[in-house]
């Protein structure tokens, strides 16, 4: 269950990080799943044979975007701006960026940290920048700057 955050607290944490995921694993089932969803089966995701030959990583990776999809699981598990909403969207993002390959089987989980929280007389639009670690590596697979809102 994530853990609530009234809106004070995140202003008083703008650009500090507040919470860290569990690790999700992101496995070659999990793969194939997103490349059926997405219609892109690109060998460099789905083709094992020829990745372990073919490709600089030597085994199939995730797609960028897969790794951007996990934001909604790693932040549902995480943070919640507390406070009687009675919906969330995600309303898009202001940055993104993939600087590392996720190769199958590795383990991600995000690092969230308040960027900005605007209150409207609707709800309040939060600014995240998400830093999704790649376990073993010394860049996140992404950074993204996350706008979400919260409707009263």
């Amino acid at each position: 269950m994530p853990r609530q955050v009234p809106v004070d607290e995140l202003r008083a944490s703008l650009g500090q990080e507040i919470a860290v995921s569990d690790w999700f694993e992101i496995t070659q089932e999990r793969i194939d799943g997103f490349a059926d969803t997405t219609e892109d089966h690109q060998w460099i995701h789905v083709d094992r044979e020829r990745a372990a030959t073919d490709s600089p990583f030597k085994t199939t990776i995730g797609h960028g975007f897969l790794s951007l999809s996990m934001l909604a699981p790693i932040m549902m598990e995480t943070v919640k701006v507390a406070g009687d909403f009675k919906h969330g969207i995600n309303y898009g993002l202001n940055r993104v960026r993939f600087p590392a390959p996720v190769p199958s089987g590795s383990r991600i989980r995000g690092h969230i940290t308040p960027q900005a929280v605007d209150e409207h007389d609707w709800g309040v639009q939060t600014v995240w920048l998400v830093n999704v670690e790649l376990e073993g590596s010394p860049k996140p697979c992404v950074v993204a700057e996350w706008v979400t809102r919260a409707y009263r």
